[in-house]
């Protein structure tokens, strides 16, 4: 099992994850983890927000921004693809997935998983250059679908 799940098993008792309240594909999946019934109570704060600062005042806020970012309630942080499967590991449908996905033969999948939502961003924030209400997102913040 790779770090990410490993580490997650450590007595969480909750996980915070970091989206970027501006990208309407990190808003559609904040939405869909809330949908999810939890095994690890997920608590969704906008990333560099002032709540975010508050709650965390040494993490590196810019990079929350472009990538996600999951902290566990015993200081854990995971970012990117660990953060990614860190998310799937606590909700009840998906779990034995995330199981799989830190293993060698599934992390690849898992990163798949990943380079597509960044593109996804890409789209989203190319598009939204064409029309100003849209908010812009980095493609570097992927995260879980």
């Amino acid at each position: 099992m790779a770090r990410g799940a490993r580490a997650a098993r450590a007595a969480v008792r909750h996980l915070t994850v970091l989206y970027d309240a501006d990208c309407p594909v990190c808003v559609h999946i904040r939405n869909w983890l809330l949908g999810q019934r939890q095994l690890v109570p997920l608590r969704l704060v906008p990333a560099a927000s002032a709540e975010a600062w508050r709650r965390f005042p040494r993490l590196a806020h810019a990079d929350t921004l472009r990538e996600i970012t999951v902290v566990g309630d015993g200081g854990q942080v995971w970012r990117g693809t660990d953060a990614f499967i860190v998310c799937l590991w606590a909700l009840a449908e998906h779990r034995a997935k995330a199981d799989w996905l830190a293993t060698a033969a599934g992390r690849p999948f898992a990163k798949a998983a990943m380079y597509t939502a960044a593109a996804v961003r890409h789209a989203v924030r190319t598009n939204s250059q064409a029309e100003p209400r849209e908010p812009a997102c980095d493609e570097q913040c992927p995260a879980p679908r």
